[in-house]
């Protein structure tokens, strides 16, 4: 145990937990099941708004905003994806309080609205409503749209980013033409989606496709991105929906196509959400706290000052100045630690729990021999190097930490990605090693039903990548053409 933190060998779940409230990214809030994201854990979800942001509006999307409140009906148009968030929709019935005169306030039951609202567990419904007044004809398209939103879905066991009430997210909606156009949206956000997972987070990925019964309620085609954490379970990451007509004839959306026809138009919905802070968490983290990628971390380079006498701190400061202000140049974030009222060592802990890939640490002596001690939280490694073309070095080493934080990642993925061949090599490898289980699968919703049941692995996905090769299911003995990656999952 370090800092008051689990280990992750002794209890994972705990040492998640732990996690997330020693290093101050989260905390469960008085609302059941919400949590508050305190400020260093926004400001790593505010990297990752910024980058991911950056890349939606590369491809062509603009950021929009549609209303938290859905009305009732709109989610009786589209059957399947009533059917799928029925259970966890939150429901306004009522728009006023009331003094019962006895001061407490109740409500107000002459307020009853004359159509209950639901807040948004996703916005498929209220956008598509909103879509029909803007498309007429095939020049009112592509419409390329992305929000920045919360969502509720009312969960009944709760974790900290990974499954909230309430979370953050971007939803993007977008309407097409053609069923082609639509299929390439989908998947070209699927690739940003992966390509942020692994060159920004430094996860790795499965690319791939979710089988019907996995598949997004309302879409005819679920593209999805997994990752694997290092208790060997997986993590949904990301996920691209091609939803064809299906929102389109539920509420009416048509346009006049180039040949003078009236077309129901073709639609896809993309979206990742606060969970990719649990990914990041599990995937690179320690026991001695958080590990953060330098693409997202707040705070890139910490500098702590060690002397003894105002004189020593001047001469200190002014050394840490100038190279505050090379780092920036090179828009490298850097913080100077010069609090005077905790000691180093505490400093030191401090910084490692928060996961800072690079600690500068600069006494009296190294003005004297013109060094700093130098620390890596990746590999908890510290040299002393000399001070002259610091920022220089210091900007290479924070390439070379990201690269190694991915590269450790994949390492654990291609060891945890095993091949079964019987049901019998499943359920050991599911039960005593973890990780993705490549294995034929003959298709069926039942076989993927019994599966999960006896084994509480489920179908991640079927990979983009997943060869043809004749084979049988390993449960039923039924032909099979290519693989499919089972795993238990968050």
């Amino acid at each position: 145990m370090s800092k008051g933190i689990t280990s992750r060998s002794e209890d994972y779940s705990q040492w998640y937990n732990d996690l997330v409230i020693k290093a101050d990214l989260a905390e469960n809030s008085a609302v059941r099941g919400c949590m508050v994201i305190k400020p260093y854990g926004y400001a790593i979800w505010e990297r990752m708004q910024a980058i991911l942001d950056k890349r939606f509006k590369e491809t062509g999307h603009s950021n929009a905003y549609f209303p938290l409140f859905i009305p009732k009906s709109f989610f009786s148009k589209e059957a399947s994806h009533v059917e799928g968030f029925a259970t966890e929709c939150a429901v306004v019935t009522h728009y006023r309080l009331k003094n019962d005169g006895n001061g407490q306030i109740i409500v107000d039951e002459d307020a009853k609205l004359e159509e209950e609202l639901i807040v948004r567990p996703t916005s498929e419904t209220i956008i598509w409503n909103t879509y029909k007044g803007w498309i007429e004809s095939y020049r009112d398209l592509p419409i390329l749209v992305n929000q920045w939103a919360n969502v509720v879905r009312w969960e009944m066991r709760t974790r900290l980013f990974l499954r909230t009430a309430e979370f953050l997210w971007q939803e993007g909606h977008t309407a097409h033409a053609t069923s082609e156009e639509a299929i390439a949206e989908a998947e070209q956000m699927l690739e940003v989606y992966a390509d942020f997972a692994e060159n920004t987070l430094a996860v790795p990925v499965v690319r791939g496709r979710k089988t019907e019964n996995e598949r997004f309620a309302g879409a005819l085609d679920t593209f999805c991105i997994e990752a694997l954490m290092q208790d060997g379970k997986a993590l949904q990451a990301g996920t691209s929906h091609f939803l064809g007509q299906n929102f389109a004839k539920a509420f009416d959306v048509k346009f006049t196509s180039k040949e003078g026809k009236q077309e129901y138009v073709w639609a896809t919905s993309w979206g990742v959400s606060t969970r990719l802070m649990g990914a990041l968490i599990m995937a690179h983290s320690d026991d001695q706290g958080l590990v953060l990628p330098p693409k997202l971390a707040p705070i890139q380079v910490v500098i702590v000052p060690i002397y003894k006498t105002d004189e020593e701190k001047a001469n200190i400061d002014g050394f840490v100045k100038n190279l505050q202000t090379e780092l920036r140049g090179k828009d490298i974030s850097v913080k100077y630690d010069d609090r005077d009222t905790q000691r180093p060592g505490f400093k030191f802990a401090e910084w490692e729990l928060k996961g800072v890939p690079v600690r500068v640490a600069v006494g009296a002596r190294d003005m004297q021999n013109g060094t700093v001690e130098l620390a890596r939280r990746d590999k908890q490694t510290k040299e002393t190097v000399t001070q002259e073309g610091l920022a220089n070095v210091i900007e290479v080493l924070l390439e070379d930490i990201q690269q190694n934080i991915y590269q450790k990642a994949l390492d654990f993925k291609a060891s945890h990605t095993t091949e079964a061949n019987s049901y019998d090599e499943f359920k050991d490898i599911i039960e005593n090693k973890g990780g993705y289980v490549s294995c034929h699968w003959d298709g069926t919703v039942e076989t993927e039903k019994r599966v999960k049941e006896e084994t509480k692995a489920t179908i991640r996905c079927i990979p983009l990548d997943a060869k043809e090769e004749e084979g049988v299911c390993i449960f039923t003995g039924k032909p099979s053409s290519k693989r499919v990656l089972f795993a238990k999952a968050y």
